[in-house]
């Protein structure tokens, strides 16, 4: 491990993508850095957006549909919104692509 695996601070999230690992993890990070703040915008629009559907809210795979995004770039995205207390959880759930439910996020009235 070099010295450089350590300059990135915990302070940093959620407004700069994380990493938990030095490496592959690190490196998907700081792949990603320059349009995070981009996707996480168009996610949160569209979780906004969502407010006025029945019912209410979106999955991060529905997110992801909404904005014509890769599902790996926006889950990340919607932790950072929670974390950032942007987004809840409605207390519903949907089946996603892959056949399991997952929670539907929906943003806070801000």
């Amino acid at each position: 491990m070099d010295s450089d695996d350590d300059d990135w601070t915990w302070s940093d999230y959620p407004h700069s993508p994380g990493w938990k690992e030095p490496g592959t993890s690190r490196e998907a990070a700081e792949a990603i850095e320059s349009i995070a703040h981009t996707i996480r915008g168009e996610a949160l629009r569209a979780l906004k957006r969502s407010r006025a559907y029945t019912p209410p809210g979106l999955t991060p795979d529905q997110v992801a549909k909404a904005i014509g995004r890769s599902i790996l770039a926006v889950r990340p995205r919607i932790t950072e919104l929670k974390i950032a207390q942007l987004i809840i959880k409605t207390g519903e759930k949907r089946l996603n692509t892959s056949g399991m439910r997952a929670a539907v996020w929906i943003a806070v009235n801000v």
